[in-house]
């Protein structure tokens, strides 16, 4: 089922396509947060601290593969945006042999790198071993990742959010379960929550891809169609590859933090685990306006609608600000309870650090919300590298509190590090969004001007 996001309120379309990634993206948290609350209700807090200590490196690895399929979705948008069909299965075409080859290098060189890069980050002697487990589990599975994301990515692109939600609650019910048997039946530990994550991972991939074929008749692809074309994939590179690395440098920079919070203990890695995912819960419905935001200003930019671009823009502004204020409201009342999903009650010391960390990361949700809501839609009109360099900002402001101020604050840093990241960001990105409007109403007057001189002289 395809949705044309070029007519209507600009309001209203990105809402009804925010709402299915908003459940989408809450049942994923759950998805990847049930290793978390089992392992640390289960296992112990050794467990919790090995799965949570792994979260950057996770996500370096995880966001790049991830990335580059969001950024292969982009070309697809814009083509389905313009009616133009036969682009947009020359895209997809590539983009699968494209997904193919980048999965098998970089479960090659992940699965090769964990231990000497677990190493590097100084993971605490303790929980090595765990982390090396889980962490290697997950990369061998990047394969499963890559197909499920590409699925979902080139269902969003053509309009349709509802299902990749529907394969999502597939993948969230199924690693719940898996979970709960592997631990609790076969007490596999960490490697049990790894490998039901990767399981589940494959079935949401598999299904994605059977309903994909079945019902999305316009992406099937001639043979013509369907062979490897260097301009396509350079095409698909130029908006994949800085996706992905934008997610994979700011993560770099949560690595080097992780490094530093890492020497501070075992128990401080576990008080940081239990405190970012619980406030990932709140923050879902905002990176869901943000993904909305993609597909709708590639949609528009395709149909030469610009106006409507800076209309969803402002208006997903104010509904971001307007959930931020909420968000922090409802965290100083439910965060004890959040945190006790991971964590014992009698944990005391790390419940009080973790409460610590959704304080400071829920004060700064606006910046967020402008931060994902300005990245996302540079994303969406093509120009990828400028929110690549968003994340250099973040990379920056992480390393910088990791280098300098763990130091000398402690906890404290890492409580600060993701509002003087997102602050950073946001910096870069308002001037960059601006400059990238003026560009493209240059270019499309520019384009109409032509047409006009090429009507009048026929």
């Amino acid at each position: 089922m395809t949705k044309d996001m070029t007519t209507g309120s600009p309001l209203k379309l990105v809402m009804a396509f925010c709402l299915p990634l908003m459940a989408g993206s809450l049942f994923q948290q759950f998805y990847n947060m049930a290793d978390t609350i089992i392992v640390g209700r289960f296992v112990g807090v050794g467990a919790l601290a090995a799965v949570g200590g792994t979260g950057s490196l996770n996500y370096l690895v995880i966001g790049f593969a991830t990335g580059i399929c969001c950024g292969f979705s982009i070309p697809m948008a814009q083509a389905f945006g313009a009616q133009d069909f036969g682009a947009l299965r020359r895209y997809t075409a590539n983009a699968a042999w494209l997904t193919i080859g980048f999965g098998a290098v970089i479960t090659l060189a992940t699965v090769a790198l964990t231990r000497p890069i677990l190493i590097l980050t100084q993971t605490p002697g303790d929980i090595l071993g765990l982390s090396y487990v889980y962490l290697v589990t997950i990369f061998a599975g990047i394969p499963a990742t890559l197909l499920y994301n590409m699925c979902s990515a080139i269902m969003r692109a053509l309009g349709d959010s509802k299902r990749p939600l529907y394969f999502l609650l597939l993948a969230s019910a199924l690693n719940i379960v898996l979970d709960l048997v592997f631990i609790l039946v076969f007490h596999a530990g960490v490697f049990g929550a790894a490998l039901a994550t990767v399981l589940s991972q494959a079935a949401a991939g598999v299904a994605s891809y059977i309903y994909l074929v079945r019902e999305f008749q316009v992406l099937h692809w001639s043979p013509e169609e369907g062979r490897p074309s260097a301009y396509h994939c350079a095409k698909l590179c130029a908006m994949g590859l800085p996706m992905g690395l934008q997610c994979s440098i700011t993560a770099l920079g949560g690595v080097v933090l992780q490094a530093a919070v890492n020497g501070l203990g075992s128990a401080i890695v576990a008080a940081q685990t239990a405190g970012n995912k619980a406030g990932m819960i709140l923050s879902v419905p905002l990176e869901s306006i943000g993904t909305a935001m993609t597909t709708f200003s590639g949609q528009n930019l395709g149909a030469r609608k610009l106006a409507r671009v800076k209309t969803g823009v402002n208006q997903s502004l104010l509904v971001s600000a307007v959930y931020s204020a909420a968000a922090f409201i409802i965290l100083h009342f439910t965060d004890r309870f959040l945190i006790l999903l991971f964590v014992d009650a009698a944990e005391t010391e790390i419940i009080r650090n973790a409460r610590r960390m959704l304080f400071w990361n829920s004060s700064f949700y606006l910046f967020l919300g402008v931060l994902i809501i300005y990245r996302y839609t540079l994303q969406g009109l093509g120009f990828s590298a400028l929110a690549m360099f968003a994340g250099v900002a973040e990379m920056v402001a992480r390393v910088f509190v990791g280098f300098l101020l763990v130091g000398q604050l402690g906890y404290l840093a890492a409580c600060i590090a993701s509002p003087v990241a997102w602050v950073f960001a946001c910096a870069f990105l308002l001037p960059a969004y601006c400059w990238a409007i003026r560009r493209l109403e240059r270019s499309i007057a520019a384009e109409n001007q032509q047409h006009i001189k090429s009507a009048a002289s026929s």
